[in-house]
């Protein structure tokens, strides 16, 4: 199906199905034309990397571990699904980091702005 369909069957504009062919994530097929054609493997592909980005991973995390995920083989799969499993903890772990250090900005704005509200009364 050409990118409009495809676009409307999963659900993730155009554009960013160009953007994910750009990042290598996807490689559909190609009419005679040059227009792009997307199968169904190739879209429920997409599904993936979709609700992978939703969940804050970066491109370059999935890119890397996308082909050993999806690639059908029982061999590497394991390996694969452990290296990513690893990396998706890592990339957690310093968001928890984030998150805290932000909370305890936070914290100390809350607590300046009491004070300055303190010294206005």
């Amino acid at each position: 199906m050409k990118i409009g369909e495809a676009s409307r069957v999963s659900g993730v504009s155009a554009r960013s199905l160009r953007h994910y062919e750009d990042e290598g994530l996807i490689v559909p097929g190609r009419f005679g034309n040059g227009f792009r054609d997307y199968c169904q493997s190739t879209l429920d592909r997409v599904l993936v990397i979709r609700s992978l980005l939703e969940s804050g991973l970066p491109v370059r995390l999935i890119r890397e571990v996308l082909p050993g995920l999806a690639d059908g083989s029982d061999a590497g799969a394991d390996v694969a699904c452990t290296e990513f499993l690893h990396e998706v903890q890592s990339y957690r772990d310093r968001l928890a980091l984030r998150i805290a250090v932000l909370s305890d900005q936070q914290a100390a704005l809350d607590a300046y702005l009491q004070a300055a509200r303190r010294t206005d009364l």
